[in-house]
């Protein structure tokens, strides 16, 4: 009798090994777990306002609104339009993420009259000025990294993920996914090509919309090689937008920023 149960617990303890999660596969998991939860807000319109902070502390203020359209079959569209102050009036930028394979951005500069195509070996330049890179206003598809799970603090679940696309600035990315708040992002440090730290980006402030959706009011990015900052705030987030594909074309990025 003890040989069976021995046999047994034997079995038992070789098929869990046989089953037990990798790093990998936990960490695409969490991943898969987080873009599950935010998934069906369909679009969204928010303004924002953008405090941009050198290292000696001065301010300067711009004001902008963001279109988002969720797709199903690909990553989402999303279109930024910069209202004031007067030397970036009209800027606008058209983004399509890509679940695979580089993103396609476009920039409308009103004083040019023109949309420029932003090319994939530009992606990490800064935003308008911002510590935000062109890549950083992609919506962020489980395809577009490589995950591996690190560890479990607290309520958090820290994952690095990798950028499959090669012209990424980045090498990595440590984000940390809130378990218990439907897996939203508290925190991401992003690391350069060098894989040194280069900026870390905080949510602040969460909000619950439609019972379902956690959106922050305030995100912060940290640059610690240029000691300058970034700080975005959200208001009057709209989930009844009922935009389309039509109000996501070059067309409608000339027309945005007039």
């Amino acid at each position: 009798m003890k040989k069976i149960i021995v046999a047994f617990i034997s079995i038992w303890i070789y098929t869990g090994i046989i089953h037990a999660q990798t790093a990998q596969e936990r960490g695409l998991e969490i991943a898969k777990s987080a873009d599950e939860a935010d998934s069906g807000f369909q679009s969204t319109i928010v303004e924002l306002k953008m405090i941009l902070k050198n290292k000696n502390g001065q301010t300067s203020e711009r004001f902008l609104i963001n279109r988002i359209l969720e797709q199903t079959d690909d990553g989402d569209k999303s279109l930024i339009v910069f209202n004031s102050p007067k030397d970036v009036k009209g800027t606008s930028t058209l983004t399509y993420t890509r679940k695979e394979g580089s993103d396609d951005q476009w920039l409308f500069l009103p004083s040019i009259k023109r949309v420029k195509r932003i090319s994939s070996n530009n992606k990490s330049g800064p935003f308008v000025g911002s510590e935000f890179a062109y890549e950083d206003l992609s919506s962020q598809e489980v395809e577009k990294y490589n995950h591996k799970f690190l560890k479990e603090d607290g309520n958090l679940l820290i994952v690095e993920q990798d950028p499959v696309d090669p012209k990424s600035g980045y090498t990595r990315r440590i984000v940390s996914y809130n378990k218990d708040k439907a897996y939203r992002i508290e925190r991401v440090e992003f690391y350069d090509r060098k894989n040194s730290l280069l900026k870390t980006l905080k949510y602040k402030d969460y909000q619950l919309y439609k019972d379902k959706f956690w959106r922050a009011d305030r995100m912060i990015m940290v640059n610690h090689q240029s000691e300058k900052e970034t700080e975005l705030s959200f208001s009057g987030y709209n989930f009844d937008a009922d935009l389309s594909d039509g109000d996501f074309t070059q067309t409608a990025l000339k027309r945005a920023g007039k």
